[in-house]
């Protein structure tokens, strides 16, 4: 079958990685990819934000399977229109994507099914989140409603702080995604992710992890997308993952369908876990990124069959096949990130990395300039082991970060130091 992901960072390249490991697949092509994805899979640059454009190429091309990878072309309606033009697409409609780009939306939606959250309110007007700060007082969650790329919340531990967020997110910080703002109680705990299919009606775990979202060593200075992560997460053992599945992913699954929007694609629910009780941060409509990294590297070519039955509704025929296995990736960033950075250094000593099912790094932001890879953004490789441990995932990970000739990039030692101690 010929498949078409759309995307162009670390979690794409990891998404392709995995559909060319299932004979299932004849043709792969992502757009807009970047220079690592160009080394197994055609690239092309059709914009992924235009709906009819992505029509005209599955068309073009006899597209069998679209793999939608980032959040912003759900939002924008791609898998409503593919799904109507008869294509089948894995992904949620723009309606069942509310639970992304709107936080609010979340909130109200676990609030009507019971789902554990943390407390919370929204608002428009500056004047009334400030007052909202006064009487609640620190530490306490800021949050633009809308999509920001992973950037607009701020856990704001003084009050200052938040005030300052409340002023930065209405004022115009975070565009269009700041016309609301969404203050939530800070929740204390750890933090992990959970990964769920969903058809519809059926769901089925595909994954847990953990990422480190701060830029700092031992998680301190500001959020970030994620500087790294591994798979599985400890803190999320069968009682805590299965508390999960009945209080909070289940029922937010039946609210969707009862609202006539059922949710299809992957569910990503960020918990966090206080003796032993989860409850929601906030979900996602996709894999996240670096999370998705981790993910793959467990799950290889099943990835495939997983996405095209649930795209299919055929979930409750399926089973996922773990290894006991471990994975860790590294986030190679630009200096300066999260803040402003440089593009255009170049990267040497790609080639020479060893890359196998248990090695691999995976491209994020970079490109091509004179035959030579380049950084393109701000999170830029994703240095990623396997291994039998997670000790033997972290070293295999460090060893590709380390082998990397790039001065301009940096990135953190004690990825996974929860698990590790």
């Amino acid at each position: 079958m010929n498949i078409l992901i759309l995307g162009g960072g670390g979690r794409e390249h990891a998404l392709a990685w995995a559909v060319l490991q299932n004979p299932k697949c004849d043709r792969l092509i992502v757009a807009p990819g970047n220079a690592g994805i160009a080394q197994i899979a055609e690239c092309s640059n059709i914009d992924i934000l235009d709906n009819t454009e992505i029509l005209d190429f599955c068309e073009e091309n006899s597209i069998s399977f679209i793999i939608v990878g980032p959040e912003a072309p759900l939002e924008n309606g791609v898998v409503d229109m593919l799904t109507e033009a008869g294509f089948l697409a894995f992904g949620p409609r723009q309606a069942a994507a509310r639970l992304e780009s709107s936080k609010s939306f979340t909130k109200e939606v676990c609030d009507a099914c019971s789902a554990p959250t943390a407390a919370w309110a929204r608002f428009t007007e500056a004047a009334d989140a400030h007052a909202y700060i006064d009487r609640t007082g620190a530490p306490i969650v800021v949050k633009a409603d809308g999509l920001a790329a992973g950037k607009g919340v701020i856990v704001a531990m003084s009050e200052q702080e938040a005030h300052n967020a409340i002023d930065d997110i209405l004022g115009g910080a975070f565009g269009a995604a700041g016309s609301s703002v969404v203050i939530e109680e800070f929740m204390e705990g750890e933090e992990a992710s959970l990964f769920v299919l969903c058809d519809g009606t059926d769901t089925l775990v595909v994954g847990t992890a953990q990422d480190h979202k701060r830029i700092g060593e031992g998680d301190t200075g500001p959020n970030t997308g994620g500087m790294g992560a591994y798979s599985p997460a400890p803190v999320l053992t069968d009682t805590v993952l299965a508390a999960a599945m009945d209080q909070i992913v289940n029922p937010t699954i039946a609210e969707m369908a009862r609202r006539g929007t059922p949710y299809t694609g992957v569910l990503y629910a960020g918990l966090m876990i206080e003796d032993g009780r989860p409850r929601l941060v906030e979900y996602n409509v996709r894999f996240g990124d670096p999370e998705c990294q981790v993910l793959m590297m467990r799950l290889g070519g099943q990835a495939l069959d997983l996405m095209l039955a649930c795209a299919e509704g055929k979930l409750a025929e399926m089973r996922v096949n773990w290894a006991p296995d471990h994975a860790m990736t590294v986030v190679l960033a630009a200096k300066g990130y999260p803040e402003t950075t440089e593009k255009g250094s170049v990267i040497k000593g790609l080639d020479a990395l060893k890359e196998d099912a248990f090695h691999m790094m995976f491209h994020a932001g970079t490109g091509t300039r004179d035959g030579q890879v380049i950084a393109t953004g701000g999170r830029v490789l994703n240095a990623t082991g396997r291994g039998a441990t997670l000790q033997e995932a972290r070293d295999r990970a460090y060893a590709l970060a380390d082998a990397v000739d790039w001065p301009d990039g940096v990135f953190r030692r004690d990825i996974g130091w929860r698990a590790l101690g």
